[in-house]
This record gives C-alpha cells, structure tokens and sequence, in this order.
C-alpha cells in the first residue's frame, strides 16, 4: 500500500500533537502543515521535514487525510471544503456551535466518499475503554475536569473545552434517553463560562453530575462510576483504574461508642496505555482507507454537541434573565 497522505491545519497546541503524531506513523507521509502564523509553521515543518503552508487550500488535491485543529469558528468553513474533496477529516471538538452546520457537515462527507471523525481524544484513552467494560448499570457518574485558565481558548468556555469530553463519555456509559439537564456558570477571567456545573439525570434514574473549570490551580481530571456492586474510580492523566469492592462489614459495641467498620479490596485493571491520539488517528486512517467501522456513530457524534449545546443554552438563558446562573431543563 502507498503511503497515506496527510496534511494539518493549525499548528498551534493540539495541532502540534498531530503533526508529531503523523510524523511517527509508519506508511503515512506528513505533506504539509498549515498555519496563519509563518514562523511558527516554518519551524515546526523544519523540526519535522515537512513542507510549510499559510493558507489551507494550498493542501487541496495534495493530502488524503487531515486533522484540522483550527479555531472553533473556523471548523465550519475549512472543514467543508476539505469534505467538498472528498478529503477525510479529523475535526478537533467541538465540531460547530451550531447543529445545522455539524448535520451539514456530516452529509458533506456522506456525499463525497469521505469520513469525518471528531477529535474527542478521550474515546481513545486504555482506561476509558476498560471503563466501558467494567460499568454495567450506573447509579452515579462524578467527572471532574479541572484547571488553571488557558488564553490560548478564545473561541469556547469551559463546556466546550473542557467538559464535552465527560458528557460524550458519560452518553457512551448510559444508554438511556436523558430526562432532565441541570446547569450553572460562571465567568472568571473570560466572557465565556470558565467554572460550569452540570447535572444530567438519564430516564432510568442514573445521575451524573459533571464539573469543569478553567480556573483551578491545579490540574484534574477524574470520573467516579458508583454501581451497586462496585465504586469505579477513573484517572485519565494516568490513565489508572482502580474497582472498590466491599468485602466485609462489623459493628463493635464497646461502653463508650458503637463502632462502625467497612473492609473493602480494591481491584487495579491492567490498562493498555498507548498514546491516545495515535490510537484516534490510526482509527480514521483505517475506517477512511480499509473500510473499518467507526467507533463512534454519527448520530453519536451530533448527540454529545446537542447536549453540550443545550447546556450552554441554560447558562446563557440564566445570565439573560439576571438570574443567580443557576438554570434547569427537562425533556
């Protein structure tokens, strides 16, 4: 097989992640890499021989995949007219701030034999795999996605920065239609919400509560599982597993106290830990060019930006109407 080609747009955090990335995979050629900014795109292509671009449709025709990590309100347009070529995509989250051009954009690549996948980074984390396996009827989901303020994210706050990856994890765990949405924000140090809390509770009665901060000085990033039988405790940063069982329970009655005692063993899962954006990437390589199936539906993808989208809308209804940002929807 020839080698794959392959561009990015964007070279700035995550972009950089991507170029690294293509440069390392076996059968794939790094054609090019774009960004606005012509000396950081030049010393980046010469650290990894490749060739410098500052406009995007210099790629056009030269590139069968590309990873777009753009600005927000750039996905829309540069995205397109990838699609529009029949150019796979990987299109770094959230896809839009609108869902008519996320639906547009998916129909894009429907129509022109390309496959679009969207940069939720965290699918292709060992432990969040191995999570999947292990929660079978949740009662409670805690995330918490924290840390210090970023001014390189101008384009979103912290729903669609930072906690959009806990509520598509979170709608991958609980197959059930969500009942009822609750949400509050705040700004910190942006016009966007830098400090949001969500409640989502699902039909059958699971409740996750979700917290992300841009202004917390140290970084987080924990989901809690409770299950009748089992306290499932997830570390994406170590990508760490660790299964709380309760073994055995006492009670000690003495003259001056009754005493209470809870043993419990704790399980480590073995976790596969690879890089999780080789995975993401391999992934669109292969379903573009093998033929293999997505691991995340379309429908999938547009539901996870619906209730990021309808979470924003609560906050921002809340701020609208002078309230104390606490806000809540039900369906």
């Amino acid at each position: 097989m020839s080698a794959v080609r392959a561009g990015v747009v964007g070279t700035g955090h995550m972009g950089r992640y991507h170029v690294a990335v293509y440069s390392e995979l076996p059968d794939v050629g790094l054609v090019g890499i774009v960004d606005i900014d012509e000396e950081r795109v030049r010393g980046l292509a010469e650290q990894y021989n490749t060739t410098p671009y500052t406009e995007y449709q210099e790629l056009f025709g030269q590139v069968d995949v590309v990873s777009i990590a753009v600005p927000t309100s750039l996905h829309y347009p540069v995205a397109k007219e990838f699609l529009r070529r029949g150019t796979h995509v990987l299109l770094e989250k959230p896809i839009t701030k609108d869902m008519g051009q996320a639906h547009e954009l998916f129909s894009l690549a429907a129509d022109n034999g390309a496959v679009l996948h969207i940069g939720h980074v965290e699918r292709f984390n060992g432990a969040v795999q191995e999570l999947k396996k292990i929660v079978e009827k949740p009662i409670l989901i805690e995330a918490r996605r924290l840390g210090p303020f970023q001014p390189r994210v101008e384009d979103d706050g912290a729903v669609l920065d930072l906690m959009i990856h806990d509520i598509d994890i979170v709608l991958g765990l609980v197959a059930e239609p969500i009942a009822h949405i609750a949400a509050q924000g705040v700004s910190v140090f942006s016009p966007h919400e830098d400090v949001a809390n969500v409640q989502i509770t699902f039909e059958g009665g699971c409740v996750a509560t979700l917290t992300a901060s841009r202004a917390t000085q140290h970084k987080v990033r924990t989901m809690a599982v409770t299950q009748l039988d089992a306290y499932v405790f997830l570390d994406f940063a170590d990508q760490d597993i660790q299964i709380h069982r309760q073994a055995s329970t006492e009670h000690q009655l003495t003259r001056e106290e009754m005493r209470y005692k809870q043993e419990a063993f704790i399980e480590r899962v073995f976790v596969y830990k690879d890089n999780p954006l080789k995975s993401e990437i391999r992934h669109l390589i292969e379903c573009a060019l093998a033929g293999v199936k997505r691991a995340v539906s379309v429908d999938d993808e547009l539901r996870s930006l619906t209730v990021a989208l309808e979470v924003l809308d609560l906050i921002h209804v809340n701020r609208r109407t002078h309230r104390t940002g606490v806000g809540s929807r039900g369906r």
